[in-house]
């Protein structure tokens, strides 16, 4: 029977007994052999009293039904118990529910399934192989008599009986008739050993024997009860000698037709889950689902994938996951390219004008020497957004890690050193007619490419100590459904990497901005101080705002996206401000207005200090002056010496300062 059950693939039954000896030896070695085999769990195992009370069956079938999932019921009981339990089952109203796997004692009887044809269908019944013993019969012809089926295995009990006090009296008494000294009276344990060593055909033909255990070989005929065409019969499905031959096949189940039903206490789990046992009972578990970046091992381990790595669909396995960077056609990638490619056009033009006419007095009074260093710097500020969406190599990553910074700083090292000019001039102005130090053309580029110097130093250091290259970093975009999780390839630039990158850039910002607030009382008829001032409050107000937009989104799935959109459009912003305040102007006035684009008329130091003291009443002259634009030429060439005394004047022609 535990053959049985194995090969429907039931793994969660319930057993039902009559109490005696006969049910509860028969469930006990039910239950012992289905441990012994493994694979078959014992859901309930209920008793039948040998006094059942009114009800008692009916208490069965509820308490069957607790366990539910059992649908198998391994009886032993006697007829009038196995059909009381039918009864029950149909009063229930649970006709199809149970599957019935009856012993011997039901076998292929039509007494306990009468009237209960829909109760029992499918009913897996067994029966020891049996042959009817013919040409002995003493009867009638017309008689109604049935041989009973155990016939068979009595007269082979005769027999064994026979051939082994046959094989005693030939040991124990050779040559003798009848019982000798040593058989009178039989030794009844000595017996048994000749009993259990016998051997010959039985009345069948099939061999006689029995095993260490005093048991007869097990040959058994499996029958099912099935109903066709409204009448129903027991069928031959199979048989058992020593092991098991099932015609699977041939089963019918009630509202199934052939497909095998099931009496399992848990379904598989699916593919990507695991099995949780419960306690005491192996066949019994819970089916939890890998989760997150787990994938299944095997039946009842979960592992998380390597870092680099997400479950499959069915989280039976692991795959790569999937490398992503900011592509030429992305979204966050069209704005930041065309401001870059705008403004790039627009440097060019400014450059190109300033070339054609670099020796008109607009571009003279601009300071030629740092507004062409100035340029440089916002092209590159621009052409760095093409480093930033680049496909990151070590080439690239060495690039933006050089460029990055470096175009705002050569940019605002020179706005520094304009700036600081114009105040220490003015300032020299206050107190003395002397022209302060190092306000030359070529101080002004030394000065400028001594601050220029710093961030290079900065940047090679930072070479030496952590050499460039690209990572791919699975933690940006490593989202809690692992199917939309991307790996990004980037350049090794860390957030306090960026900082310190951009830091020093922004303090020659903010110190330019300070000299911009202390030259801004400084006749706007004299001096660049103005635009300046305008242009890095403007600076000032974008990088503001890029401070909480590029740090604020450091834990969103689109960090690289957001970050690289933002850093670039304000480092364009940035360049756009000062291209567009403090050039666009003179170039406007060079190609439309170039009757303003003339030589002024030469001052002396002394207005530089007439200017300082008495800044309202020169700025209400100068509105006179026939070139508007002329009010940002000062001083430009001051000579270095400190004149001889305060009555002597030193002549400034076409400079800014």
């Amino acid at each position: 029977m535990v053959d049985i059950v194995r090969a429907l693939k039931w793994n969660y039954v319930s057993t039902l007994a009559s109490e005696g000896s006969y049910g509860e030896s028969g469930v006990e070695a039910f239950i012992q052999k289905s441990r012994e085999n493994g694979g078959v769990c014992i859901a309930q195992s209920v008793k039948i009293p040998r006094e059942p009370k009114t009800g008692e069956f009916d208490k069965i079938i509820k308490r069957l039904l607790e366990t539910s999932n059992a649908r198998a019921i391994i009886i032993f009981a006697n007829e009038d118990d196995i059909r009381r339990v039918l009864e029950a089952a149909r009063r229930a109203n649970q006709t199809g529910h149970f599957f019935w796997m009856g012993s011997d004692s039901w076998g292929s009887k039509s007494a306990p399934v009468l009237r209960l044809e829909e109760v029992a269908e499918g009913a897996v019944t067994i029966l020891p192989k049996r042959t009817s013993v013919r040409d002995r019969e003493r009867i009638g012809q017309d008689s109604a008599y049935e041989q009973e089926g155990k016939v068979q295995f009595v007269i082979d009990a005769v027999y064994a009986m026979g051939h082994a006090l046959h094989a005693m009296h030939r040991d124990l008494c050779p040559g003798r008739v009848g019982l000798c000294p040593r058989m009178d009276p039989v030794d009844g344990t000595q017996l048994l050993k000749y009993i259990r060593n016998v051997n010959f055909s039985g009345i069948a033909g099939n061999p006689v024997t029995f095993n260490e255990n005093g048991d007869a070989p097990g040959r058994y005929d499996i029958y099912q009860y099935q109903r066709r065409n409204g009448s129903a019969e027991y069928k031959v499905i199979g048989s058992w000698t020593d092991h098991l031959h099932l015609r699977i096949e041939r089963m019918q189940w009630p509202g199934s037709g052939q497909q095998l039903p099931r009496s399992i206490c848990s379904l598989p789990c699916q593919p990507g889950e695991r099995k949780k046992t419960v306690k005491g009972m192996a066949c019994c578990w819970h089916c939890e689902p890998c989760t997150g970046y787990q994938y299944q091992v095997d039946r009842y381990t979960c592992k998380t994938c390597p870092y680099d790595m997400r479950p499959t669909e069915n989280r039976t396995s692991c795959q790569p996951i999937p490398i992503v960077k900011l592509e030429w056609d992305s979204p966050w990638a069209v704005l930041p390219l065309f401001l870059a490619v705008v403004g790039i056009a627009a440097t060019l033009f400014v450059v190109v004008t300033f070339v054609r006419y670099n020796d008109t007095p607009i571009v003279k009074a601009s300071g030629r020497e740092l507004s062409y260093v100035l340029l440089a710097g916002i092209f590159l500020c621009y052409a760095t957004t093409f480093l930033m969406i680049a496909e990151p190599d070590l080439g690239t990553c060495s690039l933006r890690r050089i460029f990055l910074g470096l175009g705002m700083s050569i940019s605002y090292a020179a706005l520094l050193t304009k700036t600081n000019r114009i105040y220490r001039i003015f300032e020299q102005g206050k107190r003395s007619v002397s022209a302060p130090r190092f306000i030359s053309p070529a101080s002004q580029l030394a000065i400028t490419f001594v601050l220029i110097s710093l961030q290079l130093l900065g940047i090679c250091v930072w070479f030496v100590v952590d050499p460039s290259h690209s990572v791919v970093d699975f933690q940006d975009q490593r989202t809690l459904d692992p199917r939309f999780a991307r790996g990004v390839l980037k350049c090794d630039i860390s957030d306090l990497s960026l900082i310190c990158l951009l830091g020093y850039s922004m303090l020659l910002m903010v110190t330019c901005t300070v000299y911009a607030i202390k030259t801004r009382g400084v006749p706007e008829t004299f001096n660049e101080a103005k635009p300046i001032g305008f242009t890095m409050y403007t600076t000032c107000i974008v990088w503001l705002a890029f401070i909480p937009i590029f740090f604020g989104t450091s834990q969103s799935a689109d960090k690289l996206y957001i970050q690289t959109t933002t850093l670039t459009v304000s480092v364009s912003l940035s360049a756009s401000v000062s291209l567009g305040m403090l050039y666009m102007p003179k170039v406007y006035i060079i190609l439309f207005h170039p009757e303003q684009n003339v030589p002024k008329r030469k001052r002396s130091l002394k207005a530089v200090v007439t200017a300082a003291t008495m800044s309202n009443k020169f700025t209400q002259k100068g509105n006179f002056r026939p070139n508007g634009e002329a009010k940002s030429e000062l001083c430009e060439n001051l000579e270095a010496p400190a004149l001889a005394t305060k009555q002597t004047y030193v002549t400034y022609t076409n400079h800014a300062i």
